[in-house]
């Protein structure tokens, strides 16, 4: 069994990890081994327990290489330059 107490997850990780662990189980997996894969899977696809992960996830978008702005401000400025270099490519093409 895996090392640790579960009561850090939500119960909708459990029951995922539960789900998970069945599907390996109908598949011949023996049953530690199941149990180990459904919670690295629950871990993989939610970044694990609730404890502080949405804490951490938020700081290091704060320290990342956005240089004081967000990531969504920089991703629209990069659709917005995108943008104008298309409309005036066409501009300049259909004269």
């Amino acid at each position: 069994m895996p090392r640790g107490s579960k009561s850090a997850y939500t119960a909708k990780q459990q029951r995922m990890a539960e789900h998970i662990e069945e599907s390996y189980e109908s598949r011949g997996v023996p049953e530690d081994e199941a149990e180990r894969r459904a919670w690295a899977t629950v871990n993989k696809e939610t970044g694990g327990g609730r404890a502080t992960a949405e804490g951490r996830h938020r700081a290091d978008e704060r320290i990342g290489a956005g240089h004081g702005k967000s990531a969504s401000s920089a991703e629209h400025e990069k659709r917005s330059a995108a943008a104008k270099k298309g409309w005036e490519t066409r501009r300049r093409r259909h004269r």
